[in-house]
């Protein structure tokens, strides 16, 4: 019943406060569009998503808790392109990937992360796989690299990374009635677990999160929407998400105008969303802050406002949530007696 009760107010919480999606348009009504299906047969629980940082038209998955360590390649219409294993790795619950480049060599950078904690600290730390992006897209079995994290607040479920390509730094997003962005250490260690810390908030019970090609923004997807941020935290925009069965993963476009969104479920759809105009990339390239830059902006911004967590609002909302809930599994109490 606890189990229920928690995800019965997750549900009615998070309604209450997101504006209801309207219905699907039609390609090209508002520009949201299904772009493919994923057509094999094995990407049954697709929790990652990434855009191949090198290869045009290359979009990657992998499918979460209790499968192996195999990600997929695939093309624009979904169908596999080549299976890769990970040496070095196991698969406790992959629920998010990103992509990155190595600034040095221009190559791509695959990150899988293994940090699904549905009991909040059941492992004593969680993992996060560093992989170079294969240069040929064929089945191949891949050397992958291991970090481990804790919390310095305490263990927590997460569902979502990202990399800011202008630092390099890795981040972690956590999946929570009032979740947070941890940021990873400057540097990453093998020999030791590293630590995650808080920089900022996030919204309720975030699904998975995506850097910017640039560097310009991040976006956080919730089960219901999605919501763009400056790297200091500040909100740019929410953009309404299709309804999809269960809504796991979310990437930026190439050219970053667009998120790429999609669900769990055998022949899941990966939907295309434009973003809005105000929130896109300039035209113009913007000078690079340097990484001590754009994480002291991130970090005082998190102190100063806390940016993304619960205001005073989103509290009472959460009260007259309970609530309703309360009434709703009260009822159901009675009528099962």
């Amino acid at each position: 019943m606890g189990d229920f009760v928690i995800r019965l107010l997750a549900v009615v919480a998070a309604a209450c406060l997101l504006p209801a999606a309207p219905a699907l348009a039609a390609p090209g009504d508002d520009g949201m569009e299904r772009l493919f299906t994923f057509k094999d047969e094995r990407i049954t629980e697709s929790s990652g998503l990434a855009v191949s940082p090198t290869h045009d038209g290359v979009y990657y998955t992998h499918n979460d808790s209790a499968a192996a360590p195999v990600f997929y390649a695939v093309d624009g219409g979904g169908r596999t392109l080549a299976t890769f294993q990970l040496r070095g790795a196991e698969a406790r619950d992959w629920e998010a990937m990103a992509a990155s480049k190595d600034p040095a060599t221009g190559r791509g950078v695959l990150w899988f992360a293994d940090i699904g904690d549905n009991l909040d600290g059941a492992w004593p730390n969680v993992s996060v796989y560093k992989v170079m992006e294969p240069r040929d897209l064929t089945d191949a079995t891949l050397p992958a690299v291991r970090y481990r994290f804790r919390y310095a607040d305490g263990a927590r479920n997460a569902e979502g990374i990202m990399v800011n390509p202008r630092t390099g730094r890795l981040y972690v997003v956590s999946k929570e009635f009032a979740g947070s962005v941890y940021a990873a250490p400057k540097k990453l260690r093998t020999d030791r677990v590293n630590v995650l810390r808080k920089v900022t908030g996030a919204p309720i019970m975030a699904t998975d999160a995506a850097y910017a090609p640039d560097g310009s923004s991040y976006v956080v997807r919730t089960y219901f929407s999605a919501t763009v941020y400056k790297p200091s935290g500040e909100v740019l925009t929410r953009v309404t998400m299709p309804d999809l069965k269960q809504a796991e993963s979310i990437a930026y476009t190439a050219d970053g105008k667009a998120l790429l969104t999609g669900s769990e479920g055998p022949r899941s759809p990966v939907y295309r969303v434009p973003i809005p105009e105000a929130a896109q990339p300039t035209p113009t390239p913007t000078p690079t802050p340097t990484p001590s830059e754009t994480e002291t902006e991130t970090e005082e911004s998190a102190q100063a406002a806390g940016s993304g967590g619960l205001t005073g609002t989103d509290v009472l909302i959460w009260l007259a949530a309970a609530v309703l809930a309360i009434g709703v599994i009260t009822f159901l109490a009675r009528r099962t007696r």
